[in-house]
């Protein structure tokens, strides 16, 4: 059983085991409605941040999360996507898609500054599909087309984020109706209408020969 004293007193069960922090109790900026959120506890220095979507996607709030006794707002960011949209896949340990609920955009959120996280690539990224993780810097994406082939063949492309401020498309795959993964390997085999695409992972390679010759 819960017990509130008063309008401002702070609820929690009479064991005291059960506390609620509510939105009067938080920061100003967060008392604001939002449709998605993210939680990263790989700050690497023990802290734990929660970035809120508000404002129809305008700006993300970041709150440090790490004492929730005293929750506190350490920055405001711009979302250049101008629509609600939601957190998607992580890439590697310092990159999460952002992905406009109307799913028309994409952007990433590099959280590698977890406190101080920047987005960047909404311009580059538009018309996006499914995206694939490769490494921790990069990933394979399915183009949308407007075709009448389009449900039977995509354009796919590589998009390296090594620099965070500017991503790149390494390559493209033109008119993909076939993909396979070796999960052993990491590797990613496409096949287009130019032929054969190959997309490996060397270390992962590495990792799976070495394995192999220890069991071996």
């Amino acid at each position: 059983m819960l017990v509130a004293i008063t309008a401002m007193a702070q609820i929690a069960s009479r064991a005291r085991d059960i506390v609620i922090e509510r939105p009067a109790d938080l920061p100003q900026l967060v008392q604001q409605s939002g449709t998605a959120f993210y939680l990263n506890t790989d700050s690497g220095n023990g802290r734990a941040y929660l970035y809120v979507e508000q404002f129809g996607g305008q700006h993300i709030a970041v709150l440090d999360v790490t004492d929730l006794s005293r929750v506190k707002l350490v920055q405001v960011v711009n979302v250049s996507l101008r629509a609600p949209f939601e957190f998607g896949e992580n890439l590697g340990d310092s990159f999460v898609m952002l992905r406009s609920r109307d799913n028309m955009k994409i952007a990433v959120l590099n959280i590698r500054s977890a406190k101080a996280p920047v987005v960047t690539g909404s311009e580059c990224f538009q018309g996006l599909g499914r995206v694939t993780p490769i490494g921790q810097s990069a990933f394979l994406t399915n183009v949308r087309r407007s075709l009448p082939s389009a449900a039977l063949s995509h354009d796919y492309q590589v998009v390296d984020l090594s620099d965070s401020s500017y991503p790149t498309v390494l390559y493209t795959a033109k008119s993909v109706t076939a993909s396979i993964t070796r999960e052993e390997t990491g590797t990613i085999f496409l096949l287009g209408s130019g032929g054969l695409t190959i997309v490996r992972h060397p270390k992962i390679e590495q990792e799976y020969e070495a394995s192999q010759r220890f069991t071996n």
